[in-house]
């Protein structure tokens, strides 16, 4: 029979089939009892019910096999917070669209619409993996909610000074040679954190770099040519290495997850604004359109697939600058003889030498 939930203010109908409970919620108790009399109605159609946590544990061994294990920890952690708002032992088909908008609704407040929105997404991938592979899941996806609002910080690329003041600071062999890799190689965060002694090729002066950055999740990779002072570091740092992996964390012997500390400690040290890893690929981006690159080039240094993706970032900025160089020959115009600026150098090339 159906009841009424004080804390979520809502009648709830339930029945029980093969010693489990599927519950919804109802504004009025008549639906919730209507409901109840229409899945007795069809019970064999609930045996294969799924309840929330078996789905999850489902999808996550998926994932952990498919998707890196940066967005492995991420989807875990979306279904770990929608725990907490809905019970673990919830059939999937009770599931509505207003439990889960009400859902991220508290995660947009208590932690940031980018918070609530990157859930959403994980939440309906999830449900439409589920849609494909589990039997009688249901094929209507209750995550498809409406977006958040977002406050999106553009990425803070850091001056090559900057980075040099930071690669100044750190004092081991290793730290910085996997800092130069970064900048040289233009490379993504997991890239090198990945990166064994068995993908680079000395004697071709070239290096291998895997990813995932894919739309299937596939492990692909792509050669590069090492620069001479990239090459030189790596021989030095060769001759201490003890296992396969090029930059193991010391305390585990494994690749590192995460090194933010890390380089958030460098900045501070070096008395710098602070910046990521990511900034690094940024960076060097940056020093290539200055220094005329051509934009296929850069695509491939990159290692995009579309070189749209390369414009958006490169080629874009490169018009609004030249786009701004027409106003500030306006100022000057205007103001001639009466204000004066310092035109840019230039003849100043910025390079990824060190």
């Amino acid at each position: 029979m159906p009841y009424y939930d004080k804390h979520k203010k809502r009648h709830v109908g339930q029945i029980r089939i093969n010693g489990r409970y599927i519950r919804k919620f109802f504004h009025t108790q008549k639906e919730a009892y209507k409901w109840e009399i229409e899945q007795a109605a069809e019970p064999a159609q609930k045996i294969n019910s799924i309840s929330l946590i078996e789905f999850f544990t489902k999808y996550l061994e998926f994932s952990e096999q498919k998707h890196s294990l940066k967005t492995f920890e991420e989807k875990k952690r979306a279904f770990r917070l929608l725990l907490k708002s809905i019970p673990a032992n919830t059939m999937v088909q009770t599931i509505t669209r207003m439990m889960i908008l009400e859902h991220l609704k508290k995660q947009a407040s208590s932690r940031s619409g980018n918070g609530a929105n990157k859930d959403r997404k994980n939440l309906i991938a999830a449900w439409n993996w589920g849609s494909r592979y589990i039997d009688h899941f249901p094929a209507g996806n209750p995550c498809f909610v409406d977006r958040f609002p977002e406050i999106r910080e553009r990425r803070y690329v850091p001056p090559e000074k900057d980075f040099w003041a930071v690669f100044d600071q750190a004092k081991n062999e290793q730290d910085r040679a996997m800092l130069l890799a970064y900048l040289h190689l233009g490379a993504r965060r997991n890239e090198i954190f990945t990166l064994r002694w068995s993908d680079i090729d000395f004697a071709g002066q070239q290096i291998k770099l895997y990813t995932r950055k894919r739309r299937d999740g596939s492990l692909e990779y792509d050669w590069l040519p090492m620069t001479d002072a990239l090459l030189v570091l790596l021989m030095e740092w060769k001759k201490s290495a003890l296992q396969e992996w090029v930059f193991p964390d010391p305390e585990t012997g494994q690749p590192y997850i995460v090194r933010r500390k890390w380089i958030m400690g460098l900045c501070k040290r070096a008395g710098v604004k602070q910046f990521g890893l990511h900034g690094i690929r940024h960076l060097t981006a940056s020093i290539l359109m200055q220094a005329d690159v051509p934009l296929i080039d850069i695509k491939d240094i990159l290692r995009h697939k579309n070189i749209s993706t390369t414009e958006r970032y490169i080629h874009r900025l490169k018009s609004v600058r030249v786009s701004l160089r027409v106003l500030e020959g306006k100022f000057r115009q205007d103001e001639k003889g009466e204000l004066t600026g310092n035109s840019p150098n230039k003849n100043s090339v910025l390079t990824l030498a060190s």
